[in-house]
C-alpha cells in the first residue's frame, strides 16, 4: 500500500505540469552517449511518449555521430574533424545520409511506436535550407574545407506543422539542402535550436553526457540547477562554462532571446531523465532561464 501511495503522490506532482503544459511545443536534442546504449535511448523516447499522450507536442531533432563513425569506418573513411566538426567529402555525405536516414531515424520511429505514440521522419533536406560552411581552422588560422557542411540559412516549418496537427512526433535528421541542390550534413545543436526558434517552442531540451552545467566539472552534486541569461558571461569567464558545454549554452541563450520560454540541459544516461525534469519540482538537471523569471 505505502508503495502504491507513492506511486500517486508522483502523478499528483507532475499533474500541474501536465496542465500547463498541453498544447505546447517542446524541441528535444537527441543525441550523445544515450543513444548508443539501447536502456538510455529507450528511456528517452517512451518519456517522449508520454509527452505526447498527455498533450505536448514534442519535435525530435537527432544526432548520431558514433553510427555515422561507425559507418565511414566500414567504408574505409576515416573521421576528420576541424574545431570539432565533421569534415564531410563526396563520399562521407553518402554515408552519413545512408546512416542517419536508414538507420538511426527508423530506430527512432519503431521505439515511439512500441510506447504508442505516432512518429514520422522528416527528412532535414525538405526543411532546413543552407550555405556552405566557411570559417578558419581554430588551431592553423587556415581557411578550413568542411566539404558538405552546412550553415543554416532558413526553416521551413510547414511539414513539422502538418506532423504536429495530426498528432505526430516528428522526427528530424540533421541535414539540409544546399544552394547547389545537394545534401549538406549540419551541426545537430545547431539544428534543433533553428527548430525550436522557427516553431516557436516553450521548451528546449537537449540530452548531454553531464547531470547538467556543473560548477565544478569533477563533481557531479556541483549542479547549477538554475541558470539565468545575466550569469553566463561570467561563468564563461571562470570557465564553469567551457568545452561542450560553450556551444549548447551558447544556443540556448540564442533561442531565449528569439521567444523559446526554457532551455533545459539533461543528463541522457538517467532513467526518464526527460520526465524528471520537466514534470518534477526539483527536477534533474539545468534549466537555463530568462533574466526576469
Amino acid at each position: 500500500m505505502e508503495e502504491s501511495i507513492k506511486k500517486a503522490a508522483v502523478l499528483i506532482e507532475a499533474l500541474p505540469y501536465i496542465q500547463r503544459f498541453r498544447g505546447t511545443v517542446i524541441v528535444v536534442k537527441f543525441g550523445g552517449s544515450a543513444m548508443e546504449d539501447k536502456a538510455h535511448h529507450d528511456s528517452i523516447l517512451a518519456d517522449i511518449a508520454f509527452m505526447e499522450c498527455v498533450d505536448m507536442l514534442p519535435i525530435i531533432v537527432h544526432g548520431g555521430g558514433k553510427a555515422i563513425s561507425r559507418g565511414m569506418k566500414e567504408e574505409g573513411l576515416d573521421a576528420v574533424f576541424i574545431n570539432g566538426l565533421r569534415v564531410t567529402d563526396e563520399r562521407a555525405i553518402k554515408v552519413v545520409e545512408k546512416v542517419l536516414s536508414e538507420e538511426v531515424s527508423p530506430g527512432i520511429v519503431a521505439v515511439l511506436e512500441q510506447n504508442g505514440g505516432r512518429a514520422k521522419m522528416v527528412s532535414g533536406k525538405d526543411i532546413f535550407t543552407v550555405s556552405r560552411k566557411a570559417g578558419v581552422d581554430n588551431e592553423t588560422g587556415a581557411p578550413a574545407d568542411w566539404g558538405y557542411v552546412g550553415e543554416l540559412e532558413a526553416v521551413d516549418i510547414d511539414p513539422i506543422q502538418a506532423c504536429l496537427e495530426a498528432d505526430i512526433i516528428p522526427v528530424i535528421t540533421p541535414m539540409g539542402k544546399g544552394p547547389d541542390g545537394k545534401t549538406y550534413n549540419i551541426n545537430a545543436d545547431i539544428a534543433a535550436t533553428a527548430m525550436a526558434k522557427a516553431v516557436k517552442a516553450r521548451k528546449l531540451a537537449f540530452l548531454s553526457d553531464v547531470p547538467g552545467l556543473l560548477q565544478d566539472p569533477g563533481d557531479e552534486d556541483s549542479i547549477l540547477t538554475t541558470l539565468a541569461v545575466a550569469e553566463v558571461e561570467g561563468l564563461i569567464e571562470k570557465k564553469v562554462i567551457a568545452g561542450g558545454m560553450l556551444p549548447k549554452v551558447a544556443a540556448a541563450v540564442d533561442a531565449l532571446h528569439s521567444g523559446v520560454t526554457k532551455v533545459h540541459i539533461v543528463d541522457g544516461r538517467l532513467s526518464h531523465s526527460l520526465l524528471l525534469e520537466i514534470f518534477t519540482d526539483k527536477g534533474v538537471g539545468t534549466e537555463i532561464i530568462h533574466d526576469d523569471l
